[in-house]
């Protein structure tokens, strides 16, 4: 467990720095105008129509969805219309490749954004499968979500490790020393757990992501 702390404290010590650019991003956006949300119901301007990340969220994450959801937002928005809602087959690989080439060259890059493949499809599964066991109680909601934060932190630090490296020999030296076990492990679970349908395909085009709905929403009033 020692190597996975010191993964995840790596990864947390990487962080600060795209806090700060995105942070101040938001405050250009911001300061342009750009970011103007509308009022909330009790008066309280909103401004996050531009933002870029929730540090909250990402630190909080419970699931590798949510930590991608939260994380460079925008970008994310561009590659979900260009790439994810467009692409003809397995749209979840071609996304990832995309943003591994949009990020440059360096293996450590495609190393990560593969990995995170598996990763993001067992994730997936655990949650429709296991997830509804622990809905029944306050305390049970609380320890899947400790568990499940762990999880998410562990298996981020893990897939980041060689964006962080960048050399493919480093990366694969990290991996092989810890027996590829996160490769192995989402392969394993996508084998037994079961394969449980997302019934959301009538839903899909009304869950547009926050900003792309607030910005034709002001199109309209405009």
């Amino acid at each position: 467990m020692y190597i996975f702390l010191e993964l995840y404290l790596t990864a947390a010590s990487r962080r600060p720095k795209y806090y700060f650019a995105w942070t101040l991003a938001d405050v250009i956006n911001n300061a342009a105008g750009f970011g103007y949300n509308g009022v909330l119901d009790y008066g309280e301007e909103r401004w996050d129509l531009l933002s870029n990340l929730n540090i909250l969220r990402i630190e909080t994450a419970t699931s590798f969805k949510m930590y991608i959801d939260n994380w460079n937002i925008q970008t994310a928005v561009w590659l979900k219309e260009v790439c994810y809602d467009r692409s003809p087959f397995n749209p979840l690989l071609s996304t990832f490749i995309l943003s591994a080439a949009w990020h440059g060259v360096h293996p450590g890059y495609y190393f990560t954004f593969l990995t995170a493949v598996p990763v993001t499809l067992a994730a997936r599964r655990v949650r429709q499968t296991i997830r509804p066991w622990f809905q029944h109680t306050s305390w049970s909601k609380l320890i899947y979500s400790l568990i499940t934060w762990l999880c998410t932190q562990i298996a981020m630090s893990y897939t980041v490790a060689p964006f962080i490296l960048l050399g493919l020999g480093p990366s694969l030296q990290l991996y092989r020393s810890l027996g590829f076990c996160l490769h192995i492990i989402p392969l394993v679970l996508l084998l037994i757990l079961p394969n449980r349908k997302r019934h959301n395909t009538e839903e899909g085009s009304s869950k547009q992501p926050s900003c792309d709905r607030n910005y034709n929403h002001l199109k309209k009033e405009t």
